[in-house]
């Protein structure tokens, strides 16, 4: 069986992406990414073969600030940036690009990540099934504002106009969350549920400082995971901050802040930003973590609740306290929390994260709650029952 992967977006797009992809490999299965130039990385020493046909980040913001000003007057709203995100013009783009690398391939599936949709028109180019992978966007786009924008990209690559908004999930959806604690939102067909690794990069360690603090305190964990390095490359590209891409050196302040002011061990991944504010002898300071292997010994998980790490937060049983930057960790963060799985700071300040983490280690029945969505994740099946499942869909098609 050979597999199109197509992903852009976040690192965490490519993540996500990458147990499957390692799991078709293993399977005896060949698979061939198209991805951007920013993700590439991500796959290196994978054995996947991986070109760059995707638009880097810099032309899909510029993108989305356009449609915003045609049709919301420049203010930034959730639902037409993932619309925009998903259906504007580098999707076209991306098709003419990818679709002759795939027509030499002839895949039997493509797999697109969640917001990802030149993969959606070229399957319906050659014919072939069609799934989405887990992704934040891909939870907040909504397929009937879609619609309209990807058949101008039909019209544009010469594919037939569809009436079908579920047109994009052709043979359906991977998740990697239990049904019960679905993010989903505007009704998608449901999804093939699997546990995701907890180790998709492997041969991680913790750092021996951490390993040797005491363990009289709870061990509070602190990312925005792949916003920082997100936000460094759009400027480099060009881009200049506004609210559909702000500015991450102001909430790394009032993190470091805020933990500082809590009774715990804080271990906070910065990105390689510099701190600019007292540090507390409590809070400890690296440029990356191993968040994985963090969360299977943390008590509490301050994050911007990109879906990535809210997965991972709930695969390790971990409450979160949920500071979302922008895109769709505003709707995860508030959807975490009315499912008990943690709580919303406020406003970004130290004191709000402060009362919030303080609140949230303390918080028996979110604690509860988390145990229960853990204990589901654990019974999902693994990468093999992916695998298995993609292979019924090749063979129901043929």
């Amino acid at each position: 069986m050979r597999v199109l992967c197509t992903v852009t977006g976040s690192p965490s797009h490519a993540r996500a992406m990458l147990p499957i992809a390692r799991g078709l490999v293993e399977a005896g299965h060949e698979v061939l990414v198209a991805t951007s130039d920013y993700l590439v990385k991500t796959y290196d020493g994978e054995p996947v073969d991986v070109r760059v046909t995707m638009p880097d980040l810099g032309e899909v913001i510029l993108n989305i600030r356009a449609y915003s000003e045609r049709h919301n007057g420049g203010v930034p709203d959730e639902r037409l940036d993932m619309i925009s995100f998903a259906g504007e013009k580098h999707v076209t783009n991306a098709y003419e690009k990818t679709f002759p690398l795939a027509k030499d391939f002839a895949p039997d599936l493509v797999l697109r990540d969640g917001s990802e949709l030149s993969g959606c028109l070229i399957a319906e180019a050659l014919d072939v099934p069609l799934l989405s992978v887990p992704s934040g966007a891909g939870n907040t786009l909504d397929p009937d504002g879609l619609l309209p924008l990807l058949n101008e990209r039909r019209r544009e690559v010469g594919l037939p106009e569809s009436t079908d908004r579920d047109a994009i999930y052709r043979n359906g959806r991977i998740d990697c969350m239990p049904h019960r604690y679905s993010f989903a939102n505007y009704g998608p067909p449901q999804a093939f549920a699997y546990r995701q690794p907890l180790d998709v990069k492997r041969n991680l360690r913790l750092p021996e400082e951490v390993a040797a603090l005491s363990g009289d305190k709870p061990l509070v964990i602190a990312s925005i995971g792949t916003t920082l390095g997100m936000v460094k490359t759009i400027r480099e590209q060009g881009v200049a901050a506004d609210e559909h891409s702000p500015e991450a050196a102001t909430p790394l302040a009032a993190i470091v802040a805020g933990l500082s002011e809590v009774d715990c061990h804080a271990v906070v991944a910065t990105g390689g930003y510099p701190v600019e504010v007292p540090v507390g002898a409590n809070v400890h300071l690296y440029d990356w973590i191993p968040q994985p292997l963090l969360l299977q010994c943390a008590q509490a998980f301050l994050t911007h609740c990109g879906y990535n790490s809210t997965r991972e937060a709930v695969g390790a049983g971990v409450p979160m306290a949920g500071l979302p930057l922008m895109g769709d960790q505003e709707y995860h963060a508030t959807r975490a929390e009315k499912m008990g799985l943690g709580k919303k700071v406020p406003q970004e300040s130290g004191e709000a994260i402060a009362e919030t983490v303080t609140a949230l280690l303390g918080d028996g029945a979110v604690q509860a709650e988390v145990r229960r969505a853990h204990r589901e994740m654990l019974a999902l099946p693994g990468v093999d029952g992916v695998v298995e499942h993609l292979e019924h869909v090749v063979a129901r098609a043929k």
